[in-house]
């Protein structure tokens, strides 16, 4: 029995113990594995190995898999396992991470099976280039970069309107079509570089957890806070940051939860735009949780579409636009079979999603981006702001405060 068959075992009989790690151990060997859908990627280690490297380099594999495949399932594996041999052999050798980035190797490795014998036998020099993840030779008739700063805000808010939790979680992502091998120089209004240069703090943002793409020059950052970089071409995620900062609810949510006593419930909920009156908030989505034995679902609203999802208990209530200063209403009605018992388990929160586009929560600024080739073509930076929701953005309901006639 090969070592890699005892982790199956090893993690059924973990997770029965209710002792479940990230790393599990037979004897001299390490197993460190993710879980992707319904598939486990397992790293094995007899060393004490950099655990921070195996667990990025099992999330890359999953990342190159999913370029290739589009969806990763026990399928995919099964369909290309010639493919998948190929890129292990160029993603890994002799337990060393390689070439991780799935453009270059979508180069030299093709998608069709039959193409694997007859396709590119040479290694693109890319790979043994100091710049691994930009290929020589690119051309284009137009030179554009566009780039997309999008932040999310994840928030927690109790009944009493105080926040938890306040948190932004930002990106900034580049659409590059250049040709050559063209330097980029990224100028943002960072809190640091304004303190280096003797400027004014005020309009300037302090950016925390900032985590660069490989191909950011992370000494020259450390420097002078200078974003230089040579790019990858096409789509590809620059940066991001984090951001511990008081933000007050974009959208406000005030709710009243009524139980009659002629066996039904009568939920309202206002929301209300707290973001400036020349921003629109698009495709905003505000689930309002009901009563699991809930039926017989009535709704009125102001403005947009509400509609019950019994499968999640949820009432959804959709607002295509939501301009920043407006207030709307909804009222939904449900039936119960009895409301004689108050439910044990607590009342989850009401979840908010929106994206509002041209503007920023925090107030981050892409000051300049200087494009310099040798060349010396000329090429447009565009720039477009986001915020959204992010996976937390909560605000809990306040449970009969107001007293409804019972018509």
């Amino acid at each position: 029995m090969s070592e890699i068959e005892h982790f199956m075992p090893l993690l059924m009989q973990r997770e029965e113990e209710g002792a479940l790690a990230p790393l599990l151990s037979h004897g001299r060997v390490h197993f460190l594995w993710i879980k992707y859908s319904n598939l486990y990627l397992v790293a094995t280690t007899l060393k004490n190995a950099n655990a921070s490297l195996v667990y990025s380099f099992l999330y890359k594999t999953v990342e190159v898999f999913s370029e290739y495949f589009k969806e990763l399932e026990e399928e995919s594996i099964r369909d290309n396992f010639v493919i998948i041999y190929e890129l292990l052999d160029e993603l890994m050798d002799f337990g060393f991470p390689q070439t991780t980035d799935s453009k270059i190797l979508q180069e030299y490795i093709t998608q069709q099976g039959n193409k694997l014998e007859t396709g590119k036998s040479r290694v693109p020099p890319t790979v043994t280039n100091a710049v691994s993840w930009r290929s020589e030779g690119i051309k284009y008739k137009k030179n554009e970069v566009f780039i997309d700063v999008i932040e999310s805000v994840n928030l927690l808010v109790n009944a009493n309107g105080s926040v938890l939790l306040s948190e932004i979680v930002g990106t900034i992502k580049l659409k590059v079509f250049l040709s050559g091998m063209p330097e980029l120089r990224l100028g943002l209004n960072d809190r640091v570089l304004f303190e280096l240069t003797g400027r004014s703090k005020n309009k300037s943002v302090e950016l925390e957890d900032v985590k660069f793409h490989q191909c950011v020059r992370l000494s020259r950052f450390d420097n002078d806070r200078t974003i230089s970089f040579i790019p990858p071409d096409g789509d590809f995620e620059l940066m991001s940051y984090r951001l511990s900062t008081q933000v007050k609810p974009l959208i406000w949510i005030e709710s009243v939860i009524e139980k009659f006593s002629h066996s039904r419930v009568e939920i309202m909920v206002k929301a209300k735009g707290q973001f400036k009156k020349q921003s629109v908030a698009n495709s905003v989505e505000i689930s309002v949780p009901v009563p699991s034995d809930a039926d017989s679902p009535r709704f009125k609203t102001s403005v947009g579409s509400a509609k019950y999802v019994p499968e999640k208990n949820v009432v959804i209530w959709s607002i295509k636009s939501f301009p920043g200063g407006k207030e709307y209403l909804m009222r939904a009605h449900f039936g119960l079979p009895s409301v004689e018992k108050e439910e044990v388990e607590g009342r989850p929160p009401i979840g908010v999603k929106f994206e509002i586009p041209y503007f920023t929560v925090s107030g981050i600024q892409v000051r300049y981006m200087k494009i310099i080739e040798k060349s010396g073509y000329q090429a447009l930076p565009w720039v477009r702001y986001i915020t959204q929701s992010g996976g937390k953005l909560h605000l809990r309901p306040t449970p009969q405060l107001m007293a409804m006639p019972d018509p």
